[in-house]
């Protein structure tokens, strides 16, 4: 019998990209509607097998971590090379207690961070994760980080930033559930090249959607990710297609971003 979805999915993903310098010409928008890894079509499918976690084993969680990491350098590095655009792997820091980053301090409710200052994916092992680890859970959570580091060294995050420097509440939240969206059907287009596989079952993706669809919007409450719905349909999108080129959230109806 499958892990129940809930505890694993409610670690949410949190990023903070490095602010522009003041005075600096303004990045063009096509950074982010019209990247050329859009073009790109399917992500590679580098038959990610990152093995079993059993419950209650640090050592454990920290392979699993590192073998999904090694998963998406191949499989993005990949995409970069199809787009003929420079690519370098994120760092990633495993830690059992929240910490301070370069970006600043560590956001409430996030369990998994990456910061663009020192290009690092910060990921936790608490109590809770170890006593029930869900592998889907987890890689996705982990892919999702990953998304933002896609976005940093593609420069779609040199658009985002600099706008949002500029830019008014509402908007900034706009711009936020952009990246965010964006970087979750990312890490479904990760997902999708590991269907049919020993990590997760076609019915607990579909779980996840569910969850993400009924509680995903809980953690924050400013709707700076997304609203639950919202996110499912950006999951399924980038699922169903694998490709970056559906993910383009900076170019979508301000309605399917809410």
């Amino acid at each position: 019998m499958a892990a129940s979805p809930g505890p694993a999915l409610a670690n949410q993903a949190h990023a903070r990209p490095v602010q522009t310098v003041a005075g600096v010409q303004a990045p063009t928008k096509a950074l982010a509607t019209a990247n050329r890894l859009y073009k790109t079509g399917r992500l590679t499918d580098v038959n990610c097998s990152p093995g079993s976690l059993p419950a209650g084993s640090t050592n454990a969680y920290r392979r699993y971590l590192t073998r999904v990491t090694s998963c998406l350098n191949e499989a993005w590095g990949a995409q970069f090379r199809k787009a003929k655009m420079p690519f370098a792997k994120p760092r990633l820091r495993i830690i059992t207690r929240k910490v301070n980053t370069a970006c600043g301090r560590w956001s409430t409710g996030a369990e998994g961070y990456y910061c663009s200052a020192d290009r690092t994916m910060y990921m936790l092992i608490g109590k809770k994760q170890l006593r029930r680890p869900f592998p889907p859970g987890i890689t996705r959570l982990v892919a999702h980080e990953y998304g933002h580091h896609v976005q940093q060294v593609s420069k779609i995050w040199t658009y985002y930033w600099a706008a949002g420097s500029r830019a008014g509440k509402a908007q900034r939240l706009r711009l936020s559930r952009n990246s965010e969206l964006q970087a979750e059907c990312f890490s479904a287009n990760f997902m999708s090249t590991m269907r049919g596989g020993s990590v997760f079952t076609e019915a607990e993706w579909l779980s996840m959607v569910k969850w993400f669809r009924e509680f995903g919007a809980e953690v924050w409450p400013q709707n700076d990710h997304g609203k639950g719905p919202t996110q499912a349909a950006w999951m399924t999108r980038g699922f169903t297609s694998g490709a970056p080129g559906s993910c383009n959230t900076w170019a979508a109806s301000p309605r399917s971003t809410t």
